[in-house]
């Protein structure tokens, strides 16, 4: 009876565990090229896969802030410093920090991104990032384009 118990607990905390974890949560990268980066959440995978055996997270982040725009510069120089750089990546679980803020991409990258070979992966890498430097022109998120100081 323990044992069947201890198993029932197992299976209703996995499945319990991922329910906050939605499209549109911004999580912050704890490891590999990105980590200590902030991204947001496009499609979650809580079950394993075939290829992947562990629950999963398609991310698109910001790779390089924008800097900081003073009023002496000339425009082509702030057009380059406000340039957003972004990527995309599937992220094991384990390996990001989920926030409690929400950034709602879904209606604008819903099913349109594919990461299945470099190509799909390059259009959809352009489509995450106009939607995310139209996000930081219109002001709107401010504290996703700030770096995180720690």
């Amino acid at each position: 009876i323990n044992a069947e118990v201890h198993g029932f607990c197992t299976l209703l905390r996995t499945q319990m565990a991922n329910k906050f974890l939605k499209p549109g949560k911004v999580v912050i990268l704890t490891a590999g090229r990105y980590a200590g980066k902030k991204a947001v959440i496009v499609q979650n995978t809580d079950a394993k896969t075939k290829e992947r055996g562990y629950a999963h997270s398609l991310v698109a982040g910001i790779k390089r802030y924008p800097k900081k725009v003073v009023r002496g510069m000339s425009k082509r120089r702030i057009a380059r410093r406000t340039q957003v750089g972004v990527f995309l990546r599937v992220v094991n679980q384990k390996h990001f920090l989920p926030t409690r803020y929400n950034m709602d991409l879904s209606k604008e990258l819903r099913g349109k991104l594919n990461v299945s070979d470099a190509s799909k992966k390059a259009e959809s890498k352009k489509l995450v990032k106009k939607a995310f430097q139209a996000r930081f022109n219109a002001a709107t998120n401010r504290w996703f384009f700030q770096r995180l100081r720690f």
